[in-house]
């Protein structure tokens, strides 16, 4: 840390922060109303992996700016000159034109989702989302007299913030008390096969998984469902990836059906997972959308993509001389241009550095250290991830699987925070099974990076577990 921050006057922007600062995900009564017991932190500074609070104390962030977002890690220049550079030239114009680093980046985008073709630019994840979902509903009124409208998502997964994406969500604490929620949106079971629904293990449960979508299909009437929304690897709901033989099922499901494929990258997009840029793309599957945000542009400027294949771009322009049959929609800040530049630069970075393989060997090795400390904890029931997008389940009971209290999943989160590393854990999601460490250090991870933040995992875990 470079101390830039002390030019500043630290106890008034905490005090303006206290006052007027909503802040996202957490409880404020620790420092609002007459007796304040702590101050709310403000992250001052941040490079490489690291980022430094308002006392000055230093943490290892295992969790890419705390939501699965800050891919390259911090301090990055090039990204923040050609932001910079791109704002003094344009920085804005509605997306019904275009702009140079919007169609270089869709471009560029496009060379690393074969089958797919279009670019519609967001704002959000959330609103990305969103954007499918209406996609969905206007192909149904354009081709299926609007029979064809319901889509399917998943139990545990996770889609976004709006009432829209929430009546997708299948985290039932995370959606509590923001209904009534939109019709038309249907859950199908999840693949975990950790917490079995069924007595099969490997390919035969992910086939037994894909096969109970089908059958809530058959129920609702195959003529009714327009698509299938779902996460590659579920995020927030516990980092939990499919079994062999789960997603070509779903994709023979889906063609079956003439269902479209909604796939969610918006935490698993852009190297998180290794090998591939795409989370969907070591499944082999043949998505119609892919939705993205978090690491599309590592948090450097907002940006967030609907991308479609060109089967369902055509169907928005199979008639000119409809005044409703286009896609009727803006997104404004879609239309800025700092995004897209900033996730140019992002994907070269991913690119000359090798973040890919990084990925994927760090990955390998954090996924071997993790379940190394199962052998130390009772504590740990499971360890599952792909890539730098690692979870670790922990349980009261081994033998029964018994869910480990919120409470002492949250007390190894702050003993870590204690030590200097930042980790997650699934929050206010799922009742009672609020249960899983999560971890997602940026691609530019090392060895040492990661012993770091396994050590302070097996401390933590030893404090509270015993």
């Amino acid at each position: 840390m470079d101390g830039k921050f002390l030019d500043n006057d630290i106890e008034k922007v905490v005090d303006a922060d206290r006052a007027h600062v909503w802040h996202h995900l957490i409880q404020h009564a620790p420092w609002t109303g007459d007796n304040p017991t702590a101050d709310p932190r403000i992250i001052v500074e941040g490079k490489g992996m690291r980022v430094w609070d308002q006392a000055g104390k230093e943490l290892l962030d295992a969790v890419s700016g705390g939501v699965w977002t800050v891919n390259v890690g911090y301090g990055r220049e090039r990204i923040a000159n050609a932001v910079r550079d791109q704002l003094i030239k344009l920085p804005y114009f509605a997306g019904s034109a275009g702009s140079i680093p919007g169609a270089l980046f869709s471009e560029k985008l496009i060379s690393k989702m074969p089958g797919m073709s279009r670019v519609y630019f967001t704002n959000s994840g959330s609103e990305a989302n969103e954007k499918a979902f209406k996609m969905v509903r206007q192909i149904a009124h354009k081709r299926f007299g609007g029979k064809k409208y319901k889509i399917l998502y998943r139990e545990r997964d996770y889609h976004g913030t709006t009432i829209g994406c929430l009546s997708a969500g299948g985290q039932d604490e995370r959606n509590a008390q923001y209904g009534p929620f939109a019709p038309g949106f249907v859950r199908v079971p999840h693949c975990l096969e950790y917490r079995a629904q069924w007595d099969l293990s490997g390919e035969e449960y992910g086939v037994a998984a894909a096969n109970a979508i089908e059958q809530v299909i058959l129920a609702e009437g195959p003529e009714t469902v327009g698509a299938l929304c779902l996460e590659p690897v579920t995020a927030g709901g516990g980092v939990i990836t499919p079994p062999e033989g789960y997603w070509p099922r779903v994709q023979e499901i889906c063609r079956k059906y003439d269902i479209l494929l909604h796939i969610d990258e918006v935490v698993c997009g852009v190297g998180r997972t290794g090998t591939e840029w795409f989370g969907y793309q070591h499944y082999g599957v043949e998505p119609d959308f892919v939705t993205m945000a978090k690491g599309v542009a590592s948090g450097y400027a907002a940006i967030a993509c609907c991308v479609t294949n060109e089967r369902v771009f055509d169907m928005f322009r199979d008639d000119g001389a409809d005044p409703m049959g286009y896609f009727r929609d803006i997104s404004t800040f879609g239309g800025c241009t700092a995004g897209p530049a900033a996730a140019l630069e992002n994907i070269a970075i991913i690119e000359e550095e090798g973040l890919l393989e990084n990925t994927t060997r760090m990955g390998d090795y954090m996924l071997d250290q993790l379940r190394a400390l199962a052998d130390r904890h009772e504590a740990i029931g499971d360890v599952r991830g792909k890539g730098l997008f690692l979870g670790v389940e922990l349980v009261a009971d081994r033998a029964s699987k018994e869910p480990a209290s919120e409470k002492m999943v949250a007390a190894v989160v702050g003993d870590c925070m204690a030590q200097g590393v930042v980790i997650g854990m699934t929050n206010r999601s799922i009742p009672g099974l609020n249960n899983t460490l999560c971890y997602s250090p940026a691609l530019i991870a090392t060895k040492d990076d990661i012993d770091q933040i396994v050590q302070a995992t097996d401390k933590a875990l030893t404090k509270v577990f015993g």
